[in-house]
């Protein structure tokens, strides 16, 4: 049974919504999860991804490995990181984009705001 009525589950209708979202939502959905130590001092479970944040990748062929966000990619609902990295056809290095529900926010960026 559905919980809220105004809420639609249609397949097609959330995925419509999902890739069509604005930028000002592509913000919000693109969080990632903290640390249990983390957590207890922020008292949030996730966070937004922002430039200069150091994350790990928990997921994918990448795993382990761990580095600063470079770019947050809303359009393409990914986040780059540094050191990770591929060589391109012609022999240039390319980021690779990283989906955010696949790290975990080591170390924020504090400033002032």
């Amino acid at each position: 049974m559905k919980y809220n009525l105004r809420v639609t589950s249609s397949r097609r209708k959330n995925r419509n919504a999902h890739f069509t979202a604005p930028s000002s939502v592509h913000r919000v959905l693109m969080s990632a999860p903290l640390p249990t130590d983390l957590r207890s001092k922020y008292n949030v479970r996730s966070i937004l991804i922002c430039k200069d944040d150091e994350v790990q990748i928990i997921r994918g062929t990448f795993k382990g490995r761990d580095g600063k966000v470079v770019q947050a990619y809303r359009r393409k609902w990914v986040i780059h990181i540094e050191r990770i990295t591929r060589e391109n056809v012609n022999g240039s290095t390319v980021n690779v984009g990283i989906n955010p529900s696949m790290v975990v926010v080591t170390k924020l960026r504090l400033d002032k705001d």
